[in-house]
């Protein structure tokens, strides 16, 4: 117990010591292990919220839509209620297909005319206000939501104004704007809304001679066998077509099938940039853990104990990470699952599988980036480790004369560079990373948005609005990452580049030189980046691409490419001058101390 005890004080006193590096840890890892659940939980999550919201609401397991009500349909539907695989059945409802008018906006609207009383199938849960009733119309919940009514509003259907006197949710059909099925006549239907007005309401319709379908709501003894059901039904004398509670499923999940590439795609990049900063993290405590392993050789503290203390920090910050992107994850993906609210959200969080993978992916970014340092600071003798002294550069003549050549802040930048070339590789990736997805936010955003209204823009596609939501969330996310990533290398080379400076200042290099050249440090890997970033973003969003794929102007491209670089100026300006306003001598006097 002393042990622990032990490891567990060393470990938080050292991240008292430094939170903004523990906050960098949390961030970083939270961030991408957040967004990796968010994108593993959406496999199944459509059929996890019909499921729910088929039990609430005790959805059909059939669909029966015939064309009409005529005397065909009535021999069809009682051939199907008479069926001994039938063990309830609700209707036949008439659906009337006509044009509803709200808030500005026109749209294709599917009447149900209903019961007072819902039969033994399909009972609609009301969400606000009441059910129909004379004089009324109750509007389902996701095309309330899209045309901005709540109760009390009045809406205009096929030319007669009613108020809205509630909305509701149904597993009946499929969700907004997939109102119609199979449409009037039985074949492809137009995006639609749906809303429930009494019989007597809808007698009105009737007499406008609108096109009108026979729905009959059918549960079956076994709920698993809709296809055998449908099969044994099918031919030229049955008058209907039938929608399974299977198909209503997939029909659902198409409203989100763009969000899951996304926002996985988008974690792994989130996951690279965290790797990014957690190695840079790393590298930049190196010279700090390696004293700090001398002190601990020199009490008698064995490698094992020591080796636990440095990871354990590491391991226990991602840990917490990812509880905290799991915990997000829970509460943002009912928004982003459900997105048309025409489904009964649940509490359900990630699978078993999903907090997993991100424990692993979480684990993995903290014990690889760390172990490197970990492993030499462990190898370096007691008293060297305690002198922390610094490592002699090697020196190559050819390349010191043409470098003289170079103006003094790309020369101390290329010097720094030089020095440290993976962390320049990795900040090159990470300004890649973040471009491919500018990119790819640019080419989704210039697409033709089909509108769900009749000449109502705003009435928007919602299936396109929720892809561009979840990309610009991602790039978001990148984007202010990757500025965090910069600001932590920046401060972290001027850190150990600060005798390196002070030296460079001595010899006549100015704080602005100084300056200048720790940002070209960064800005000089900056620039290829963002370069590759726009093909490579640009392949990203060509899988995903159908024939007709607008592209954006190149200056738009080449713009967000030069805007991350400016960016990065920017970011790399204020450390960059608080560690070139370091004192000369403080510095070589600690050195020579």
């Amino acid at each position: 117990m002393g042990r622990f005890l032990l490891v567990f004080r060393l470990v938080w006193s050292d991240v008292r010591r430094h939170p903004g590096q523990a906050a960098m840890l949390l961030l970083s890892l939270s961030v991408a292990t957040g967004m990796l659940a968010l994108g593993g939980s959406l496999g199944g999550a459509t059929e996890a919220l019909y499921r729910h919201t088929r039990a609430v609401t005790a959805g059909p397991d059939v669909v029966a839509v015939s064309p009409d009500n005529s005397a065909a349909t009535a021999r069809t539907q009682d051939a199907l209620t008479s069926d001994p695989a039938v063990t309830a059945h609700s209707g036949p409802y008439l659906q009337y297909y006509s044009k509803l008018k709200a808030k500005g906006s026109t749209s294709h609207v599917v009447v149900t005319a209903a019961d007072a009383e819902p039969g033994a199938v399909d009972h609609p849960l009301v969400t606000s206000g009441t059910w129909v009733r004379s004089g009324g119309v109750v509007v389902e919940r996701g095309f309330a939501n899209a045309l901005g009514v709540r109760v009390g509003d009045r809406i205009t259907v096929a030319g007669r104004s009613l108020p809205v006197i509630g909305t509701a949710v149904s597993a009946a059909t499929t969700v907004y704007p997939f109102a119609q099925l199979t449409g009037p006549d039985g074949g492809p239907s137009d995006y639609s809304g749906l809303v429930w007005m009494t019989k007597q309401d809808t007698k009105p319709l009737a007499a406008k001679h609108l096109s009108v379908s026979s729905l009959l709501y059918l549960k079956l003894r076994d709920p698993d066998a809709t296809q055998a059901f449908v099969s044994a039904h099918r031919g030229p004398t049955v008058y209907a077509n039938f929608q399974s509670w299977q198909f209503m499923i997939g029909q659902d999940a198409t409203i989100i099938e763009g969000s899951q590439p996304i926002l996985v795609i988008g974690s792994w990049l989130l996951s690279f940039l965290a790797i990014a900063g957690v190695a840079t993290l790393a590298a930049g405590r190196a010279a700090k853990q390696t004293r700090r392993v001398g002190l601990l050789k020199a009490v008698g503290a064995t490698p094992g104990l020591i080796g636990a203390v440095l990871l354990t920090e590491y391991v226990t910050l991602a840990l917490l990470a990812d509880a905290l992107g799991l915990t997000a994850a829970r509460f943002t993906q009912p928004a982003v699952v459900n997105p048309t609210a025409s489904l009964l959200t649940t509490t359900a969080g990630p699978s078993t599988g999903t907090i997993i993978l991100t424990t692993v992916v979480a684990l993995a970014v903290a014990i690889l980036t760390t172990l490197g340092p970990t492993m030499r600071a462990l190898r370096t003798e007691t008293v060297a480790a305690l002198s922390d002294t610094a490592r002699q550069p090697d020196h190559r003549s050819r390349l010191t004369r043409v470098s003289a050549m170079l103006p003094v802040p790309v020369l101390l930048g290329l010097r720094l560079i030089a020095r440290r070339p993976g962390r320049a590789f990795l900040q090159a990736c990470s300004i890649t990373a973040t471009v491919i997805t500018i990119t790819a936010l640019l080419i989704i955003f210039v697409q033709r948005q089909v509108s769900y209204g009749i000449d109502s823009p705003h009435l928007g596609n919602l299936k396109d609005a929720q892809s561009r939501h979840m990309i610009v969330v991602v790039a978001a996310a990148l984007v202010v990452l990757a500025g965090v990533n910069t600001l932590t290398t920046t401060w972290t080379t001027a850190l150990e580049a600060r005798h390196t400076m002070a030296v460079a200042r001595t010899l006549g290099a100015t704080p602005g030189q100084v300056t200048a050249g720790l940002s070209a440090a960064q800005l000089l890997p900056t620039v290829p980046g963002a370069l590759v970033g726009i093909p490579l973003g640009i392949a990203f969003v060509w899988p995903f691409s159908a024939a007709g794929t607008v592209y954006p102007p190149a200056w738009w491209l080449f713009s967000a490419a030069l805007a991350t670089v400016v960016i990065t100026a920017a970011l790399t300006a204020l450390p960059a001058r608080i560690a070139a306003r370091r004192s000369v001598a403080q510095t070589l006097s600690a050195e020579i101390t």
